[in-house]
């Protein structure tokens, strides 16, 4: 049997997935656990029987293979320089890189480390995306010509302060277009395009929405990003916040059509080839609830739709074959950098943004010192296109009693 392979998870909210994630069959094993709240670092550290640390740099030097980053969604990228210069292999939590300056320092990293990068966008590993990545690679439905991904969530106000506690929590401020690769990812998984232009459109707060007139939020709740893909495709992605909880991808391709149901078993998925001008060899249309295409078992008890599985497998698989992953860090940062070009595009009355390719190093020094970075403080551009949004007292009298409940006393 081969080595284990030594993994450190940096954050113990979204990371305990990928601590449970350790074992036999990734062939990793938990070593250790980083986060800066302390109360539940130490409970986490003792269900897992792991050390544990508060300072990052002190959680670089254990003993350790790989570091997987489960950290704020926004400092993604200087954490995973840190650990790949200190010698470890790297998976990373969505986004990437916040800023196109850190997605142009993170490749340049990886390149000059040597080491394993993989991004976990886990919504491609989802049952109905990997049955449609197979059907689209074996030639079943043609080229892509238009393709939709969609992944709404709402909330009610109590659950959605609850994961955000402060109000300088990254939940609260982030620009609308910004958590784009849970829809982006499967396309690009599926189709293996890569984006060329970008269009954003930002939709602001409804004043009736009792959830808005509860939560503190500095951001606009939901965004439409338009891509021109690299073979002349379109792509429409829609997310975060709207009513009617779902994902979805549907892809419109030269000889048919691919998408999951939108309602019942939303894991089944419907194919439609009409074979004009061929022969006929396969229904019509079909809709059918597809195996994965191996570890069928394991993904079905993961979370994400088994994607939590597939994250954890394929990068232990990158580590001890030495190639890289599918979702390598060119995918990742190409993702991510669609999120604040998309947001500049919507500040310009939606018009269209060139999506920079950081596999040319002419594109990287182009962008190599763009730092432009929103956020909730008034020397920042602001996160909403209606600028920086003032929350009530009430938002921010409710928005403590629900911190207060999950034990977070600050402000």
């Amino acid at each position: 049997m081969q080595d284990m392979i030594r993994v450190g998870v940096v954050g113990v909210g979204r990371g305990r997935s990928f601590a449970r994630g350790t074992g036999e069959l990734t062939g990793m094993k938990l070593v250790a656990l980083c986060d800066t709240w302390e109360e539940r670092l130490e409970q986490t550290g003792k269900e897992f029987g792991v050390e544990t640390y508060t300072d990052y740099d002190e959680f670089l030097s254990h003993d350790m293979d790989a570091v997987i980053l489960a950290n704020y969604f926004h400092q993604h990228a200087p954490f995973a320089i840190k650990a790949l210069e200190a010698g470890k292999h790297v998976m990373s939590e969505t986004t990437a890189c916040y800023t196109l300056a850190e997605g142009v320092a993170l490749v340049r990293a990886v390149e000059k480390s040597g080491l394993t990068y993989m991004f976990a966008e886990n919504y491609p590993y989802m049952l109905f995306n990997q049955e449609m990545r197979r059907l689209y690679q074996a030639g079943e439905v043609g080229a892509v010509t238009y393709a939709e991904a969609e992944y709404i969530h709402p909330d009610p106000a109590e659950v959605v302060m609850g994961r955000s506690p402060g109000k300088d929590h990254w939940r609260n401020w982030i620009p609308a277009t910004y958590y784009c690769t849970h829809s982006l990812g499967p396309i690009m998984f599926i189709t293996e395009t890569w984006p060329e232009k970008v269009n954003g459109f930002v939709m602001t707060n409804p004043s009736d929405d009792p959830v808005t007139q509860r939560t503190l939020k500095y951001s606009d709740p939901c965004s439409m990003i338009a891509l021109r893909m690299d073979n002349g495709a379109v792509v429409r992605l829609v997310q975060v916040r709207l009513r009617g909880h779902g994902v979805w991808v549907r892809v419109h391709s030269s000889r048919g059509l691919m998408e999951n149901l939108r309602w019942g078993d939303r894991s089944m998925l419907r194919v439609v080839r009409e074979q004009y001008h061929e022969e006929r060899r396969y229904p019509e249309e079909m809709i059918y609830k597809p195996d994965f295409p191996e570890y069928h078992a394991q993904a079905m008890q993961a979370g994400h739709g088994g994607g939590d599985f597939f994250t954890n497998y394929h990068f232990a698989q990158a580590i001890r074959s030495g190639d890289a992953p599918f979702l390598d860090v060119y995918r990742g940062v190409t993702m991510s950098i669609v999120g604040p070009l998309a947001y500049r595009s919507a500040l310009n009355d939606s018009n269209t943004v060139d999506v920079p390719d950081f596999r040319r190093e002419e594109d990287r020094v182009a962008f190599e010192a763009d730092d432009w970075r929103p956020g909730p403080h008034p020397d920042q551009p602001a996160p909403s296109i209606h600028g920086h949004l003032q929350p009530t007292q009430e938002q921010i009298e409710f928005s403590r009693e629900v911190w207060r409940k999950t034990g977070y006393d600050g402000e």
